[in-house]
């Protein structure tokens, strides 16, 4: 069969995967045909449930071995016993857009990067087909940055995705290609055998040695997430997104194994925890994706966090295309202060700091909301123990953020 009948017959059948045979956004699935503790169990009328990664199974065995999957350039190893001093971070990288933002990271000398979701945008212009042909073609763009594997072969880096790197815009646990979707990133980035091993993308590493060991966990909030809650349009109401709180408790945002693990890697010793979230968590000030949309995981989180074995903590995420620095404390962080730095976007920016921040206001943020190009950067004194948390300019002539420069910093101790 040739590869074009191949991708039709994938979009025909992805056709027939209608409503009740799409991926269960309840489901611990997973891919490629094993949905995990839910099984194929016959109910008492012999009907046998399916999915429609059920029926997409023999389709993307044939794909796999009839298609290249792009394969990042090589990257640097990061010792285990690394003390860690600065980390650099950003999001929302278009891989058509220029790439000079690469090394003007590499020039404030991070010991790691950090690539925290929309790390391409491969889901524009896709057409449905199951093969996710523009998500293919997006990462070998990228595998043919030459910014990219500069950048690469100098620092270490770990990633997580977001939305348009998973191949759907907004998209959650309902997406049935999600599985395709998830060999293509793993073997792109070339993931650790952990990842590989289980369903989603998450993962923790831990650097340096005792007292001075920091923890960096990368959730995923795209595998397992449940799908959403819309709001009503109504002609009054702020262009500040689609979504509002839900109060059902069977939602979910990180699944139930990866809520078992995160309880796990945080009972794990550490004298430092970088939590990693590709959408935003603290704030409420916009109806877009946040953890705001799931007010119950927000709580469960919180509680979890308050309850880790005894280290500093920094949250970072990004999605917006911009960014800020965000606070809050809640009943359930048990009196601590939690923070959260907000790095967006490192090519992509939509609009100018003045016009954002008078748009989104939002007494979580103690910061401008920083519109224009940014990567974000963690260092810490280890003899202090603090932490100072900034937004650099990425350098771009188009938008005259600056190469480097200073748009928002904060000190904060643990």
């Amino acid at each position: 069969m040739r590869l074009t009948s191949l991708l039709t017959l994938g979009a025909a059948t992805a056709a027939l995967a209608t409503a009740p045979l799409m991926a269960d956004a309840h489901m611990e699935a997973k891919p490629h045909g094993d949905h995990g503790e839910h099984g194929h169990h016959m109910a008492d009328d012999g009907h046998v449930p399916m999915y429609a990664e059920d029926l997409l199974a023999a389709y993307y065995a044939k794909l796999r071995h009839r298609v290249d999957l792009p394969v990042a350039p090589a990257n640097v190893s990061l010792a285990p016993e690394t003390v860690l001093t600065r980390i650099a971070f950003g999001s929302c990288n278009h891989q058509l857009r220029p790439q000079d933002f690469w090394g003007v990271i590499a020039d404030h000398n991070p010991d790691l990067f950090l690539f925290i979701g929309d790390n391409n945008y491969g889901d524009q212009g896709w057409d449905g087909d199951a093969g996710l042909t523009t998500l293919r073609e997006a990462y070998g763009v990228q595998a043919a940055t030459p910014e990219l594997a500069a950048f690469r072969a100098e620092v270490p880096m770990m990633i997580t995705w977001d939305d348009h790197d998973y191949g759907f815009n907004d998209g959650g646990a309902s997406f049935a290609y999600r599985g395709w979707a998830e060999q293509i990133y793993e073997t792109f980035w070339d993931a650790s055998p952990e990842v590989r091993a289980r369903p989603g993308v998450y993962e923790s590493r831990m650097f340096g040695p005792e007292g001075q060991r920091t923890q960096i966990i990368m959730l995923d909030t795209r595998f397992f997430r449940s799908d959403l809650e819309t709001m009503d349009y109504t002609l009054d109401r702020a262009p500040l997104g689609p979504y509002q709180p839900s109060g059902d408790a069977s939602k979910t945002m990180l699944g139930k194994a990866q809520w078992e693990w995160l309880e796990q890697e945080l009972a794990k010793p550490a004298d430092l925890r970088i939590l990693v979230s590709s959408i935003q968590v603290i704030t409420d000030a916009h109806d877009y994706e946040s953890w705001e949309a799931l007010p119950l995981e927000r709580e469960r989180l919180y509680t979890m966090l308050a309850n880790r074995a005894e280290s500093g903590l920094v949250m970072l995420s990004g999605d917006r295309h911009a960014g800020g620095v965000y606070t809050d404390v809640t009943p359930e962080t048990k009196g601590e202060r939690m923070w959260e730095l907000t790095s967006s976007s490192l090519n992509y920016s939509f609009s100018s700091t003045e016009r954002n921040t008078a748009r989104e206001p939002d007494d979580k943020r103690i910061s401008d909301f920083i519109s224009e190009e940014n990567f974000g950067l963690v260092e810490i004194d280890w003899s202090a123990r603090t932490m100072t948390l900034s937004l650099r300019g990425a350098g771009s002539v188009r938008d005259g953020s600056g190469a480097g420069d200073v748009r928002v910093t904060r000190r904060i101790e643990w």
